[in-house]
């Protein structure tokens, strides 16, 4: 049984305790482990949104421009998109970008953010933390995310199935208690929002896979745990605020020629990571999607084929850019902070 922590990154605890030393979880996960060398990635969401029937042709363009950028000199190693409706029945469609290398993706998106933010309703989301900063989780050998970028996977490991275990994954929070700091400011200059970070902004990207399941399994998934799932979602889209979730997002995958993919995932912009942990411990909708998932678990056993994952980054102010031209009020961080119209 292995640390999560990698072993470049292993310090003396002081703040937050790890799980008890007899702990041995109830059943297997690993983490991806990344080369030494490799000490900051970057997460870039690209989202646009529209509310009419079919894709503008402004959108069509700007995708194709957005991949062509993404294969070109400096691209990312790893691109995913997905899509969902929002609050306000805007279609959004989001891609993913993922890079290992700071400099790469900092030449790559002097040139790709003008280029992407060329009309009302787009949008982009960035954190660029250190490799002390954030954590994974799977609970098999499909690899998701920014896992694409790791050298491989870790053997079993130890901190996971308990709560608190992803504050015990995240290597900085070995001696920082990752505390927020004052909120984000908009600051408004018309159609262009951009959002000054917060310190310890907390992002989640949690997915799951159902793409090997069939028959009874696939049943029970699609009818028993996903519409629990899906409510919790939607709890975190309309009332998440309340208990220091910014934003909440629920997409579907969706493959090259944008037909929705058996993957979905949840992402959300919160207060703090203990804000998360204290959602995922004690509100009602959480402990519905656990108690469901538990049932699904206990019934297939080792049989299961769901396959889950996660990525959780607490990054700090100067790791996060997000920019807004022209989007509804309720986009992303929009929602939720003050504005700053100087």
């Amino acid at each position: 049984m292995e640390s999560a922590i990698p072993p470049h990154l292993v310090t003396d605890r002081t703040a937050a305790p790890g799980p008890r030393p007899d702990w041995q979880p109830p059943y297997p996960s690993f983490v991806a482990r990344f080369a030494p060398s490799v000490t900051r990635v970057a997460m870039a969401y690209f989202g646009v949104q529209y509310r009419s029937e079919t894709e503008p042709a402004v959108v069509r363009a700007a995708v194709a421009d957005l991949d062509a950028a993404c294969a070109g000199a400096d691209g990312p190693g790893r691109v995913d998109r997905a899509a969902y409706v929002d609050e306000a029945g805007y279609r959004t469609v989001v891609t993913i970008a993922y890079w290992d290398d700071l400099a790469r993706h900092e030449r790559w998106f002097a040139e790709a953010r003008p280029m992407w933010l060329r009309a009302d309703g787009f949008f982009v989301e960035v954190v660029r933390p250190s490799t002390a900063r954030f954590e994974t989780l799977f609970s098999n050998d499909r690899i998701e995310g920014v896992a694409h970028l790791a050298d491989t996977l870790s053997g079993e490991v130890r901190e996971h199935a308990y709560w608190g275990g992803a504050r015990d994954r995240v290597p900085l929070g070995q001696r920082d208690g990752l505390d927020p700091g004052g909120p984000p400011v908009v600051v408004d200059d018309g159609a262009r929002r951009v959002v000054r970070g917060q310190h310890n902004l907390c992002l989640i990207r949690s997915g799951q896979d159902w793409t090997d399941t069939d028959g009874d399994e696939r049943r029970m998934y699609l009818e028993e745990v996903e519409p629990v799932l899906r409510a919790g979602m939607d709890f975190l889209r309309d009332h998440g605020r309340a208990i220091g979730c910014y934003a909440n997002r629920y997409l579907r995958v969706v493959d090259a020629d944008g037909t929705d993919a058996d993957k979905s995932f949840g992402m959300s912009w919160w207060r703090s990571l203990a804000d998360l942990d204290r959602w995922a411990k004690d509100h009602p909708t959480h402990k519905a999607i656990f108690g469901q998932a538990m049932k699904y678990l206990s019934t297939l056993g080792p049989a299961a084929r769901l396959r889950l994952y996660h990525e959780v980054t607490v990054a700090a102010a100067g790791e996060q850019y997000f920019e807004y031209r022209g989007c509804h009020p309720g986009t992303g961080l929009l929602g939720a902070l003050a504005v700053d119209e100087r």
